[in-house]
C-alpha cells in the first residue's frame, strides 16, 4: 500500500526505548519486541491469525505454557470423564500446538501444581478452602489437632449437597470426597487401566502421582527434553503461576528472555485465567489458546476469559489455526 494512502496507520505502543509493541492496519500487531521501533524485527517470527488481528511473534522470545493438564484433574482413573473438556483439549495440543510449537523452536513451559510441606502450611485459607477441608465433631474442636479421623468437607461453601448418597458426615456438592479433602492430603490406592494398584499419593504434592501429567502429556514432555529449546517443567503454588512479586515461572521467564505467552491448560477460568490475567498486568503479551485450554464451569465461564482476553489481555487463537501460522 503507498505510504501516502490515508488508511494506513502506524503506532508506537509502548516506550520507544523500552518495551514496545508496533501496530500497522494492513498487518496488525508485532510483538517481536525489536531494539527500536525501526529496527528490523527479530527472526525468524510468524505470523498468526487471531480472532481479532494478526500479530507477528518471534519464537525465540516466545513460550507454550501449558497449565496444570495433570492426573488429579483430569485422569479417569479418579473419576473423571473419559470424554471430559480437558481431555478433548489435551487432544487439540498434542494433534496441533504442540507440534506447531516445536517445529517453530517455540519453548514449552509445563506450569503445574507442585507442593512442599512448607508451602501448604503457608497457603493461604481462600486457596485451601478450594480443594477441599477436613471437619471433626464440634464436641471435638477443642482436640481439633489431636483428632486422627476427620471428615471431608468438600464444598467450599459448607452446602450438604448430595449427602443422602453419602456418609451424612461428608459435606459435598457431587465432587468426590475422597480425592476433596484438603491439599497435601492422602488420596489413596487408585486403580490404572491395566489392573495395577498404585498409590495416588497426597494431593498435588511434587512428585505424585496425581500431580503427575497425564500419560499422553507426560510421554509428550519427555520427548520435549530433547527439543530445542528443551521444555521446562515449572512448579507452581497458587492457581496462578505468576503470582506476587516472583515466581519460578516469572524468573525463568525473565533470564530467557520470555515475553510472549500462549496459554493453554485447566481450567480455563480458574488456574488458565489467573496465570493469564497475572502475566497480563506484568506485561507480557498473551495469547490464548481458545481449544486448548477447558473447565469443568459453565459454558459462560469460558465465554468470559475467551471474550476478555480477545478484547482487553491479548489476543485468541485456535490451535489449528496457531500451527498453520507457524508453518506446520
Amino acid at each position: 500500500m503507498d505510504n501516502t494512502d490515508p488508511d494506513h496507520r502506524k503506532a508506537i505502543i509502548g516506550d520507544p526505548n523500552g518495551s514496545f509493541w508496533l501496530y500497522d492496519s494492513t498487518r496488525g500487531f508485532d510483538l517481536t519486541h525489536p531494539e527500536t521501533p525501526t529496527s528490523p524485527s527479530p527472526t525468524p517470527n510468524h505470523t498468526i491469525k487471531t480472532t481479532t488481528l494478526p500479530v507477528t511473534i518471534a519464537p525465540s522470545k516466545s513460550a507454550l505454557v501449558i497449565i496444570d493438564m495433570q492426573n488429579f484433574f483430569l485422569s479417569p482413573n479418579l473419576g473423571r470423564p473419559k470424554d471430559s473438556k480437558g481431555l478433548v483439549a489435551q487432544k487439540q495440543l498434542l494433534d496441533h500446538a504442540i507440534p506447531a510449537a516445536r517445529k517453530a523452536g517455540i519453548r514449552i513451559i509445563w506450569l503445574n501444581w507442585g507442593l512442599t510441606d512448607a508451602e501448604v502450611k503457608a497457603m493461604p485459607p481462600a486457596t485451601l478452602r478450594a480443594f477441599g477441608f477436613e471437619t471433626v465433631l464440634a464436641s471435638e474442636f477443642e482436640s481439633y489437632s489431636e483428632v486422627e479421623q476427620k471428615q471431608a468437607a468438600i464444598d467450599s461453601h459448607g452446602v450438604n449437597e448430595g449427602c443422602d448418597k453419602l456418609d451424612p458426615k461428608i459435606e459435598t456438592s457431587g465432587k468426590n470426597p475422597r480425592i476433596y479433602k484438603g491439599l497435601g492430603t492422602e488420596i489413596g490406592p487408585v486403580m490404572l487401566d491395566d489392573d495395577k494398584k498404585i498409590q495416588g499419593g497426597r494431593l498435588l504434592m511434587r512428585d505424585s502421582w496425581n500431580a503427575d501429567l497425564t500419560p499422553e502429556l507426560r510421554a509428550a514432555y519427555e520427548e520435549g527434553l530433547k527439543a530445542s529449546p528443551p521444555d521446562m517443567w515449572i512448579h507452581k503454588n497458587r492457581m496462578s503461576g505468576l503470582w506476587g512479586s516472583s515466581t519460578d515461572c516469572t524468573d525463568f521467564l525473565d533470564k530467557e528472555g520470555i515475553t510472549t505467552l500462549l496459554f493453554a491448560g485447566v481450567n480455563t477460568d480458574q488456574c488458565v485465567g489467573g496465570s493469564l490475567q497475572d502475566a497480563f498486568t506484568k506485561g507480557y503479551d498473551c495469547i490464548l489458546l481458545t481449544d486448548g485450554a477447558a473447565t469443568t464451569s459453565p459454558d459462560s465461564s469460558q465465554e468470559s476469559i475467551v471474550f476478555n482476553c480477545a478484547k482487553t489481555w491479548g489476543f485468541c487463537i485456535s490451535c489449528s489455526k496457531f500451527a498453520e501460522g507457524v508453518g506446520l
